[in-house]
């Protein structure tokens, strides 16, 4: 039964990297087709809304989509399109993985961290007003219920992937009242799981703690604005967000994206690295129950930035996009990733 996938390219180098991402897709033999949809700047320009309501009716109906990098407007403009998202389709969980890469430069070896990230409230809930001229005020909102969902998310997912240990992470010695209730709500899911191990940190002691010992953490739950620092922080042990797959996901839906910017200066320049599409495509495939697909594709994917080191730029390489792309594609038809 085929599959129907809702593609957003995205823009600056967005499209590239989709394009090269859906070649290696299609090469693994997984049944999907794909229903394209504009957002951002593009589709601001074209039908007058940077998040069209047929590109949120074509999630909903797909119930997966693969989104490639969109440009978010800097102190004005429209509002970030992965926000948008993810409060529209309650996306509450964000999810990712950072794990060395044999071959691929980092600071640090056997990290092997994953980071569930509280996807639609905190400082992200975008309440905001002018008190006085000089003076802002921004609402921080932490409920009972998404603290105990993400909670539950990030055990359920420790049991299904055999991870060990879980860590919340807070300020609540600071904000004892949003962060306290954040941090009471994890302790109540985590007596539901007496097989994975439940601890915390406060957030300033656990940057220290991942910039020295990284191997250190398993499985990290945070709410959304610390998530969003620490994902980025720990995609910097591992290589860089060039190779940081990403999800987000709600109770029967998800989004599956890089999570780095849409470099808007180097597009059209087929210098672009594909690999962290790539790998949220692969997280997309075994969310889809498609994990022979996805096993083959990753295979190819090591197979040819490690046994023959064919890297783009930014990895330390000289292969393009499109070389990249297309030695990927022959690893799998040739049976070279086997």
């Amino acid at each position: 039964m085929t599959t129907t996938v809702t593609l957003v390219p995205g823009d600056g180098i967005g499209p590239e990297v989709t394009a090269a991402t859906v070649r290696v897709v299609e090469a693994t033999g997984a049944d999907l087709e794909w229903e394209s949809h504009i957002a951002g700047a593009e589709a601001l320009a074209r039908v007058g809304d940077p998040l069209p309501d047929e590109l949120l009716e074509s999630i909903r109906r797909n119930r997966v989509a693969l989104k490639g990098p969109v440009t978010t407007p800097v102190g004005k403009g429209f509002q970030s399109i992965n926000v948008q998202l993810r409060k529209a389709l309650d996306l509450y969980a964000n999810l990712r993985p950072c794990k060395t890469l044999p071959s691929i430069p980092s600071r640090f070896e056997n990290v092997d961290l994953v980071v569930v990230r509280e996807n639609t409230e905190d400082l992200y809930s975008g309440l905001e007003h002018e008190v006085v001229p000089g003076v802002v005020e921004s609402l921080k909102i932490i409920t009972a219920h998404a603290s105990t969902r993400i909670a539950r998310f990030a055990f359920e997912y420790a049991r299904t992937y055999d991870r060990k240990r879980i860590t919340a992470v807070h300020k609540a010695n600071i904000m004892k009242m949003s962060d306290g209730l954040f941090l009471d709500c994890f302790r109540t899911v985590a007596a539901e799981y007496p097989d994975v191990e439940a601890d915390d940190r406060i957030i300033d002691n656990l940057c220290m703690q991942l910039v020295v010992r990284p191997e250190d953490y398993d499985v990290l739950l945070l709410e959304n604005l610390y998530g969003d620092i620490v994902s980025d922080l720990a995609a910097g042990l591992v290589g860089g967000l060039g190779v940081a797959p990403g999800a987000n996901i709600g109770e029967d839906l998800a989004v599956f994206e890089a999570v780095h910017g849409s470099a808007p200066d180097i597009a059209g320049c087929d210098v672009a690295n594909p690999i962290a599409l790539m790998r949220s495509a692969i997280l997309m495939l075994r969310w889809l129950g498609m994990p022979d697909e996805a096993k083959r594709m990753g295979d190819a994917i090591r197979h040819v930035f490690v046994d023959r080191e064919i890297r783009t730029r930014d990895l330390g390489g000289t292969a393009s996009t499109s070389q990249f792309t297309e030695e990927v594609v022959r690893a799998m038809e040739g049976g070279e990733a086997a």
